[in-house]
């Protein structure tokens, strides 16, 4: 293992986007998986694995020392999660959703205080930054605009945490209404729908799989290591 390798723990391993970042760390020489984190650590998981298993966060953060807290669980455990990996001078990296601006502001306090970074990234999918970017643009010049997101129907927030970064983005002195969709075959879409005189506008991204999150997960991993708070949006990173 090289000296300057990323030992990575994944919380959520189970799930379709931690099934995926355990495929992309392993597949990325730079990274190494430190342990995983499942709800039960049963046959199923040590065959899948090839790594520690573990169902307990502070367990796997006191034996397995990671860099990298890779957070893609639920909302009903993220907050405990980082606050654990922040207390044992972890870096978190944060896919899941369920936090709060006095949460982010805690973070950046205990990782300023420990001299590490962090990282909350609502879409990890450089498209949709790229589309956030676009329609703040647009936002400018066009008179209305509208956002319709679209999302598997397992997705537990409504509307999506991207639409609403999307909107406040926008900084328009109107209203953008957001349109939700939940439907089984989806992943994660989005359109804003802009209206002028004349003319209809309109910027759109598809995340077709979950592979299309994983070079900006990928990137989140390597860049917390340089950093000495917490920052929140992965366009933080890029532009």
């Amino acid at each position: 293992m090289s000296q300057n390798t990323v030992r990575i723990a994944v919380a959520g391993a189970k799930g379709r986007m931690g099934r995926e970042a355990v495929r992309a760390i392993t597949a990325t020489p730079d990274l190494t998986l430190a342990g995983v984190l499942v709800r039960h650590v049963d046959d199923e998981v040590l065959h899948d694995f090839d790594t520690s298993a573990y169902d307990d966060a502070a367990r796997l953060l006191e034996t397995e020392q990671p860099d990298v807290w890779l957070d893609l669980t639920t909302p009903a455990t993220v907050v405990n999660h980082v606050n654990l990996a922040l207390d044992h001078g972890v870096r978190p990296v944060v896919g899941a959703t369920g936090y709060g601006e006095e949460d982010l502001s805690r973070w950046d306090e205990l990782a300023r205080t420990r001299g590490i970074g962090g990282i909350a990234c609502p879409n990890f999918a450089v498209g949709a930054l790229l589309m956030m970017r676009f329609a703040k643009e647009a936002a400018k010049w066009m008179e209305k605009a509208e956002i319709i997101e679209l999302h598997h129907d397992q997705k537990k927030d409504k509307p999506s945490g991207t639409a609403l970064r999307t909107a406040l983005a926008m900084e328009t002195e109107y209203e953008v209404p957001i349109h939700s969709v939940r439907l089984p075959g989806l992943v994660a879409h989005q359109e804003v729908i802009f209206g002028g005189t004349g003319e209809i506008l309109t910027i759109r991204h598809d995340s077709l799989n979950r592979e299309s999150f994983m070079p900006g997960l990928i990137l989140a991993c390597r860049r917390v290591m340089q950093l000495r708070q917490m920052v929140y949006g992965l366009e933080n990173l890029l532009w």
